[in-house]
């Protein structure tokens, strides 16, 4: 069964908490003048994150040169998400609108929304967990002065999605508007293979 939802748009500002991690996938080696966050950036991934894939280190804001970091997987499945948003801006540009910029910061939230739906068996824009999307971006510290949200489920494949959200209105004017200047998607997959998408829209206040 496939389905989807239209988005919001909201104009809200800022706050900020850390989250749950995910699989390791690889390892880093300190180097001088690197910190926790300098590393999460290189990577990624949130610092939430990298603070828990390394429960040896005690105090995140003392780590030393040589010292070996597990950096967690921060997207499974971001083939996928990276060609929906290959595919969203094909149909911008194809119509004379700007490209919207990918923002891994953004793209994480949408990983946690999908993931949130798969874990917690809802689909809808408001989570039980996070609240709407605009308290969801904001608790992650993002700020932004306008945003929305594309969810979906049960389509297979980047383009299926995209071509699901272009043949619904809502979906469509989310896609093409010139409110939003960046974007993030994030995948997560059920036990039985079904997959939860979600595109996050935002305008960054600087």
């Amino acid at each position: 069964m496939k389905k989807l939802i239209t988005a919001l748009t909201a104009f809200i500002l800022s706050i900020t908490i850390g989250l749950s991690a995910s699989a390791q996938a690889t390892t880093y080696k300190v180097v001088r003048g690197d910190s926790l966050w300098k590393i999460a950036v290189k990577y990624e991934v949130g610092l939430s994150e990298l603070i828990k894939a390394n429960p040896s280190i005690k105090n995140p804001n003392l780590i030393y040169p040589g010292q070996v970091i597990n950096i967690p997987e921060a997207a499974p499945l971001k083939t996928f998400e990276s060609e929906v948003i290959r595919l969203i801006n094909q149909e911008r540009t194809s119509r004379g609108l700007p490209a919207l910029t990918t923002d891994w910061q953004l793209s994480r939230v949408a990983r946690y929304k999908s993931q949130d739906m798969v874990d917690r068996g809802y689909f809808s824009h408001y989570s039980p967990t996070y609240g709407s999307p605009f308290d969801m971006m904001e608790a992650f510290g993002l700020r932004f002065s306008a945003a929305a949200e594309n969810i979906a489920y049960g389509q297979r494949t980047a383009s299926e999605v995209v071509r699901a959200w272009m043949n619904s209105p809502g979906h469509r004017a989310n896609i093409l508007s010139n409110s939003y200047t960046h974007t993030g998607v994030g995948a997560a997959k059920k036990a039985n293979g079904t997959l939860y998408w979600t595109q996050m829209f935002m305008k960054p206040v600087k």
